[in-house]
């Protein structure tokens, strides 16, 4: 099970890439609980299900128009996963580019993502997965 969540996270970040919103809401439960950093930052509320995923698209996409994620490691925990991946784009209102490094913590059923949590440090993603460094 655990290499078909590898190739789920592989699959995500792929259709993100491309901006290919179907098929990356395609790997998401309709019941899922979605929190982006920008939600974790703002102690906002996580998105909820496919119409949460699509909305928060629309307000990542229409902040960062070419947005990009490059997966730097998958760490493999049988129905949960940890991914560490480096975020890069420029903000639509300025030349400046943007770099952030997050951590998601995955947690997967039935080769789809029931919860997606994105933290700014290992530590914090480690302690939502239940792990110590």
């Amino acid at each position: 099970m655990s290499e078909e969540n590898i190739e789920l996270i592989n699959r995500a970040a792929d259709a993100f890439n491309r901006h290919d919103l179907d098929a990356f809401v395609a790997l998401f439960d309709p019941d899922v609980e979605f929190s982006s950093r920008i939600v974790e930052l703002e102690r906002g509320r996580p998105y909820r299900g496919h119409d949460g995923i699509r909305s928060w698209w629309k307000d990542v996409f229409g902040v960062f128009p070419d947005l990009s994620a490059e997966t730097e490691e998958i760490r493999d925990l049988g129905d949960m996963t940890i991914t560490q991946t480096k975020l890069r784009g420029q903000g639509i209102g300025s030349a400046a580019p943007t770099e952030q490094r997050q951590w998601i913590v995955s947690v997967w059923r039935h080769k789809k993502a029931i919860s997606w949590r994105a933290f700014g440090s290992k530590a914090e993603a480690l302690e939502a997965a239940g792990l110590k460094e």
